[in-house]
């Protein structure tokens, strides 16, 4: 249903861009090159076609994209619920603790219970 809408939000944006196109602007726009056709409807009545029909595509378009918000899928989105980025980010942000004490390196001894570890050389500045 979603992608049936936005197929037609697509067609009516097109159409609607066309239809603008051709109505008369100050410069004449490209209605002055179809003399035919104002010659069969004469000119005032072209123009009130053409602004009829924006006005039409216009306010389908409208329409569509308010229906189209709420054809949205929502099988995924919940009250309260995260999104699924924002649960990656909160993985990468706060990594997991290690639950126990922490493994020495390879090669390295654990100290034994009682003794404090060995700290490690310190640069000096």
């Amino acid at each position: 249903m979603f992608t049936f809408i936005i197929v037609l939000l697509i067609i009516v944006s097109i159409l609607l861009g066309a239809v603008i196109l051709v109505q008369n602007s100050k410069g004449g726009g490209l209605t002055s090159g179809l003399s035919a056709s104002n010659q069969i409807m004469g000119v005032r009545k072209t123009s009130d076609a053409l602004e009829k029909l924006t006005w039409g595509f216009a306010v389908t378009l409208i329409v569509l994209a308010i229906v189209g918000n709420f054809a949205i899928p929502r099988s995924q989105v919940s009250t309260g619920s995260k999104s699924a980025l924002e649960g990656k980010l909160e993985g990468i942000a706060a990594p997991a603790a290690p639950k126990g004490p922490a493994a020495p390196a390879a090669g390295q001894q654990q100290p034994a219970q009682g003794q404090p570890a060995a700290q490690p050389a310190q640069p000096t500045k």
